[in-house]
């Protein structure tokens, strides 16, 4: 009996320790061949549209995918702007942004309000490779992934790959398509203040709108706004 449960143990190791070998080389192999092609598709969009048709929506994915020489440069730079003022200095991750949201969450946890201080990257790795959660599994395979990417890609590929990939609203992925949704023209033509109303809307896309904004979305474009003209602009060489 415990030699035949010892035999069943030491196969079942032997499957995992397989299992984690080619979870790392594919892992690698994907983030390798997303440096040079588009990702075709993302979980995060699968679990949407299994979403829309559970709830007998019309079952929606715009996307299309632009360059970051076909996109205007006020796109980045109210992304920057709105989500991650240190995109460029920082490996992956903004650790006095992490630091002011633990601080943050630990003082509201009894109201229910959470803080996060994922940047650019990590938000490139959890929306090309994984699912969206809170779980410590889930967000451990997030630093991975950013990790590897950080490794892998330049700066100028992250921002073009979170550019076409990020939900912009209910079925809508990417710059490209949330500017002819919303704005009826091309994300290379995009002024200023349509690209910080686009921004405005990344906490909670499929709630808000950048062309029906709320007083809060009102006093967040603003904001954008006046850290755009601080930055000036974004640089990736």
């Amino acid at each position: 009996m415990k030699e035949a449960f010892r035999n069943i143990f030491k196969k079942g190791i032997r499957y995992l320790k397989i299992l984690i070998i080619f979870f790392f080389c594919f892992s690698i192999f994907s983030v390798i061949l997303y440096r040079f092609l588009p990702p075709p598709i993302t979980p995060l969009m699968i679990i949407r549209v299994g979403e829309q048709w559970w709830d007998g929506k019309e079952m929606r994915l715009k996307k299309e995918w632009k360059s970051i020489d076909e996109i205007s440069p006020n796109l980045p730079l109210a992304v920057v702007a709105a989500e991650d003022q240190k995109f460029l200095q920082h490996n992956g991750f903004d650790w006095e942004a992490i630091g002011k949201a633990y601080d943050y969450n630990i003082k509201k946890k009894r109201k229910g309000k959470v803080r996060g201080a994922s940047t650019i990257s990590q938000q490139v790795a959890k929306n090309v490779f994984l699912w969206p959660g809170r779980s410590w599994i889930r967000k451990g395979l997030e630093v991975y992934f950013t990790v590897l990417i950080e490794l892998m890609w330049s700066k100028e590929r992250i921002m073009e790959v979170y550019l076409n990939v990020v939900e912009m609203g209910e079925g809508i992925y990417g710059v490209q398509a949330a500017s002819e949704f919303f704005f009826k023209r091309p994300a290379q033509k995009l002024s200023k203040d349509q690209a910080a109303a686009l921004s405005a809307v990344l906490p909670n896309p499929r709630k808000y709108s950048p062309v029906k904004l709320s007083k809060y979305l009102s006093a967040r474009k603003i904001w954008i706004r006046q850290n755009m003209n601080y930055i000036g602009s974004v640089k990736f060489n």
